[in-house]
């Protein structure tokens, strides 16, 4: 019983001082620690046996190859060949929906990775689209399309597929836009390809949530992974090479 009291007395100062403490925190530091070929010079084997088994299932699927990519591409604000290349592949992807959309939206929040040239592995793209975001659709009016592009313009640019114009500035005003070589009609409607994360009006672009008609499938297959895979095996099968190039899309004025 008097080894009990002791603990419990004991216990009782440690947490009086740890309430009362005195100490401040003087400085945060950081550093980056770069993994690269270096770390593999002088493998430990027992570790690289312990993995093996397991590399080799996790080889087997993430593995086969999609398909081949004519340079490296990155994403990157206004306006990137990779957020080019996927709002571009949303617009591919929507006839299979029976959609005819005008226009695609890909947050660049959600491109998650590079892509290296030449083979794209099904790894490679569940790395630049990890999450369980589906391909959807909704109609904007004119109205609520321009107000899209100004929370894009003030997020200093988004994927938008081709034949979109924007013109922004660098504080992250909208200057200017253009779809398909025509101005914005406030009375018209526009049918939009996008994801459906982004309709709940996420990723700082509220607007979407004021769309309607809305087609947003949530089968798994229906996932944007497997779209751009689906893409990637379709140009390999005629022999291409996936390209995108950065075309203008979004243009900062200085």
């Amino acid at each position: 019983m008097r080894k009990e009291k002791i603990i419990s007395l004991t216990m009782g100062v440690m947490m009086l001082v740890s309430c009362h403490s005195h100490y401040q925190l003087a400085s945060v530091e950081r550093s980056r620690i770069v993994m690269d070929s270096r770390y593999d010079r002088t493998p430990d084997e027992t570790a690289a046996r312990f993995v093996a088994p397991y590399k080799q299932e996790v080889d087997s699927v993430m593995g086969p190859v999609m398909g081949q990519l004519a340079h490296n591409m990155t994403a990157d604000r206004p306006e990137s060949d990779l957020s080019n290349l996927l709002s571009d592949i949303l617009i591919w992807g929507s006839a299979d929906y029976g959609e005819k959309p005008v226009l695609g939206i890909y947050n660049m929040g959600g491109i998650r990775a590079s892509l290296t040239k030449g083979e794209v592995t099904y790894g490679d793209i569940l790395d630049v689209a990890p999450f369980e975001n589906k391909i959807s659709f909704t109609t904007l009016s004119g109205e609520t399309l321009l107000e899209l592009f100004r929370q894009i313009a003030h997020r200093g640019g988004e994927g938008v597929s081709r034949g979109c114009e924007l013109v922004i500035s660098s504080d992250g005003q909208l200057l200017s836009a253009r779809l398909h070589g025509q101005e914005i009609d406030t009375q018209a409607d526009y049918r939009v390809a996008t994801i459906d994360y982004l309709l709940g009006g996420n990723d700082g672009m509220p607007a979407f949530k004021k769309g309607r008609d809305v087609n947003s499938p949530q089968d798994a297959r229906n996932n944007t992974r497997f779209l751009i895979m689906d893409y990637f095996k379709q140009k390999a099968a005629k022999g291409e090479m996936v390209d995108a190039q950065v075309e203008g899309r979004i243009v900062v004025k200085k």
